[in-house]
C-alpha cells in the first residue's frame, strides 16, 4: 500500500511531514484536500482508522469553527462531519495513510509510526532536528 498525504502546501506542519515521507525513500500519493476533498465516506473511513472523535480531527485556526459556533456541544458527529464536507479547511492536517495506519501528523514527526524506513536526522522549516531510529543514550 503506497502512503497517502492528505497535505495543504501552505501549512509548515503539513510540508514537514511530506519531506519525512519522501526522506524515507517514499514517494507518497499528495492529494491537496482543500482542492480536492475527501468523499463522506472516504472521511468518516479515515475518521474510523485514526481511532479518533470527530471532534478531534476538527481544527480551529484559521477556519470558521468559531463563526460556525462549533465548539458548542449541540453539533452530532454527523452534522460535524457536514460541516467539514461543507468547508474543507475545518479538516485537521496533515492526514496519512500507510500499510502500517492512519494518523494526524500534528507533531509532524507522528509520520515516523507510519514510515518504513528510518529516516535518521531530518531539520524541520523551524530548525527543530527530529531524529528517528535507535536512540544515542
Amino acid at each position: 500500500m503506497p502512503i497517502t498525504i492528505y497535505h495543504n502546501p501552505k501549512c509548515g506542519t503539513s510540508r514537514n511531514t511530506l519531506e519525512m515521507i519522501r526522506k524515507s525513500g517514499e514517494e507518497p500519493t499528495v492529494i491537496e484536500y482543500l482542492k480536492k476533498p475527501p468523499s463522506r465516506d472516504e472521511l468518516v473511513d479515515l475518521i474510523k482508522r485514526m481511532d479518533v472523535s470527530v471532534r478531534d480531527l476538527l481544527r480551529q485556526k484559521g477556519t470558521p469553527y468559531d463563526e460556525l459556533g462549533l465548539g458548542e456541544d449541540k453539533w452530532s458527529d454527523d452534522q460535524l462531519i457536514d460541516f467539514m464536507m461543507e468547508h474543507p479547511i475545518l479538516i485537521n492536517r496533515p492526514i496519512v495513510a500507510s500499510e502500517k495506519g492512519v494518523r494526524l501528523c500534528r507533531p509532524s514527526e507522528k509520520v515516523m509510526e507510519l514510515l518504513s524506513s528510518d529516516i535518521g536526522s531530518f531539520t524541520k522549516e523551524d530548525g527543530e532536528v527530529v531524529k528517528s531510529g535507535a536512540s544515542d543514550v
